[in-house]
């Protein structure tokens, strides 16, 4: 096992094989005592050559038995961003790997199916990070949990199709086309696991979070899915326009124009592509507060209109959603990834963006906007919060919907002045308090408190994934805008901080280009 990828198997006796038949070929992963575990299955064509900024393609069947017990590549990424526990996995644009976790446990019938897709701002990341490991989830909600590396940055989330010509094409929503692909394979594929084709949860968390809004809103993914969880949805769906301007900055920034750029794109060595282009994103966010320059791109066809407004139309997908926040989502980015609005000279320009009379609501609504801790609350529920209390108020007009917000934080990460950051909410999804780490965390004193809290969660989405509903105790979202508040003391309240939500729910969505109405 690679270092850095241990799991829940590490204190049992060698698995013997698993060998399952996929719709490609014959496939070889590791069975253990509580579960089993199948690693890199390619579910599209290597995105390489010619297909680099192409939709993914069916995979070539193989012959012999494939191994399928350790992690291949993640996407492209800046490095060291792949991090999967205590060590970092290897980057290559040959990707498109999907991983199935199941208890080993015979099952009287097929099990529901959890897709997980990880976050990282569409810039990095990885399905083999240790927290993602799943096993956990697979045992207490006897179920089979999914997940799979898609494109990110340049090769995942720029619209270069301005650029395409008949020797060199291109096409747009890379990441979302990918991410279709690997429902598509669930979908032929996960009876062979065990898991029901007919009962799939799609489960994302921050830029995950995203894609399962935009995946709600995707045609083509109509029917791959059955419920959704959304942890986190940050701003993310940009208009054709900012796409073109942002897609044509990048290619000045490699150095082309517009005759050399079809070339340079597909040619090029994809580390270079990878570091202009993310200067350019590092600019981009810095000048515009508010603006994600790689999110998924309204382009008329794979993604016809922003996920919101498809929802409010009654256009997107109606199957029952689970979606929220955390309490203190500014924090991690004002203390490891300064990109967001969370200085007051950033909110500065995020309110000279919006305009006088959005600038005074947030203001009375946020008094201490102008100091380090309330500009990074003020910056963490733009971010975050909006939007996902926004989509909740158009999904729940179509479907069942139930919205959370996360305040716990163990011991430790308030003293440490992140609070319930952005991202902790999976200590509990994943049962991250029963690795050593986790019991590190929680020291001294906490454990038990993260053992409740992450019985609740488990217990909720897992409830969620088998019958469409979380468990007792959690009403709909609407009337009322109920909202279940996750603490050491569980409660429900009716429309929390209204005040703020109302502010934050009329600004504008945020452009690179002239400002746009409201979601």
């Amino acid at each position: 096992m690679r270092r850095g990828t241990r799991d829940d198997n590490r204190l049992q006796r060698p698995p013997s094989e698993a060998t399952i038949n996929t719709d490609a070929g014959v496939v070889r992963g590791t069975r253990g005592p509580r579960v089993s575990r199948w690693r890199s299955i390619p579910y599209a064509e290597p995105p390489v050559g010619q297909l680099r900024f192409v939709g993914p393609q069916p995979v070539k069947p193989w012959s012999g038995v494939r191994d399928a017990t350790v992690f291949g590549n993640a996407a492209m990424q800046f490095p060291g961003g792949a991090r999967t526990g205590l060590g970092v996995q290897a980057v290559h644009e040959d990707c498109l790997t999907i991983n199935v976790t199941a208890p080993t446990a015979p099952a009287t019938a097929p099990r529901p199916v959890i897709v997980f897709i990880h976050g990282g701002g569409n810039l990095f990341g990885t399905s083999a990070l240790a927290l993602y490991s799943g096993g956990r989830l697979a045992v207490t909600g006897d179920l089979v949990f999914v997940s799979f590396n898609y494109r990110l940055g340049a090769f995942g989330y720029l619209d270069f199709t301005e650029f395409a010509t008949a020797r060199h094409p291109f096409e747009s929503n890379l990441g979302l086309r990918d991410q279709v692909a690997a429902l598509e394979w669930v979908r032929r594929n996960i009876a062979a696991f065990g898991g029901d084709p007919a009962n799939v949860t799609i489960m994302g968390e921050s830029a995950g979070a995203n894609a399962v809004r935009t995946l709600l809103a995707t045609p083509a993914a109509g029917g791959l899915f059955h419920r959704a969880i959304a942890e986190s949805v940050m701003n993310g769906a940009l208009s054709a326009d900012d796409a073109a301007r942002f897609a044509r900055r990048c290619v000045t920034a490699l150095g082309a124009d517009r005759d050399s750029a079809p070339t340079l794109l597909a040619e090029a060595d994809a580390a270079v592509i990878g570091r202009a282009v993310g200067r350019e994103i590092n600019r981009a966010m810095r000048e515009r507060p508010g603006f994600m320059p790689v999110t998924p791109v309204v382009d008329g066809a794979w993604l016809p209109e922003h996920p919101a407004d498809a929802v409010a139309a009654g256009r997107g997908h109606a199957v029952p959603l689970i979606i929220g926040s955390n309490r203190d989502e500014g924090t991690l980015f004002a203390k490891h990834l300064d990109q967001l609005p969370t200085t007051p000279d950033r909110l500065q320009r995020l309110f000279d963006q919006a305009g006088a009379g959005h600038t005074e609501r947030l203001r009375a609504a946020y008094p201490d906007w102008d100091t380090p801790a309330g500009a990074i609350r003020l910056g963490g529920d733009y971010t975050f919060w909006r939007p996902s209390v926004h989509f909740a108020g158009q999904h729940t007009r179509h479907a069942p919907t139930y919205v959370y917000r996360y305040d716990y934080a163990p011991r430790a990460m308030r003293l440490t002045g992140y609070g319930a950051a952005h991202g902790s909410e999976l200590f509990a999804v994943f049962g991250f308090g029963e690795t050593p780490a986790g019991r590190l965390l929680t020291a001294p004193g906490g454990r038990r408190d993260l053992r409740r809290v992450t019985r609740l969660i488990q217990g909720h989405w897992t409830h969620f994934a088998r019958h469409g509903t979380p468990g007792a105790g959690w009403p709909a979202y609407t009337p009322g805008r109920r909202t279940l508040i996750i603490d050491t003391a569980v409660r429900v309240n009716q429309d929390p901080e209204a005040d703020r939500r109302l502010a934050l729910d009329a600004l504008p969505r945020p452009t690179l280009g002239p400002t746009e109405p409201p979601e």
